[in-house]
């Protein structure tokens, strides 16, 4: 089990709905949410201390948000120490990616992208390829 996912989304809905499946899921033992990427680095500053075990080990990332999108969350969070980094998987989920963000996200610490909606399948397939040790 991962210890902490986090997800960002802008809409409620998809957070309630995504925050749900995931709980359901049993496949992490806490899940944070955060509405644009600001308030997400935010978490991350917080809760990613070396005495706090609640680091995201996963991030669902939304791609078209106010305040901070997910491309400028994205270049912000390689800021973050480099051991968060390796110790983190980030999985972009949108609807769209537009042609002129793809260059962009091939230089920024993704690991994919997947779309929406989130469905129990697809949130297994990310455990199982990037969390083998962490199933349930």
């Amino acid at each position: 089990m991962l210890s902490s996912i986090l997800l960002v989304d802008d809409d409620p809905t998809t957070n309630f709905l995504n925050q749900t499946l995931v709980r359901r899921a049993q496949v992490a033992d806490n899940v944070l949410v955060a509405e644009n990427g600001r308030v997400a680095l935010q978490m991350l500053e917080t809760t990613c201390t070396p005495d706090n075990t609640k680091c995201p080990t996963l991030i669902l990332l939304d791609v078209n948000m106010p305040v901070m999108n997910g491309i400028e969350f994205l270049e912000a969070y390689q800021q973050r120490p480099q051991t968060q980094q390796q110790a983190t998987i980030i999985i972009l989920l949108t609807t769209t990616v537009l042609a002129r963000d793809l260059d962009r996200l091939q230089q920024l610490p993704i690991h994919g992208v997947l779309d929406k909606p989130l469905t129990t399948a697809k949130l297994q397939m990310v455990i199982d390829q990037y969390f083998a040790h962490a199933k349930t």
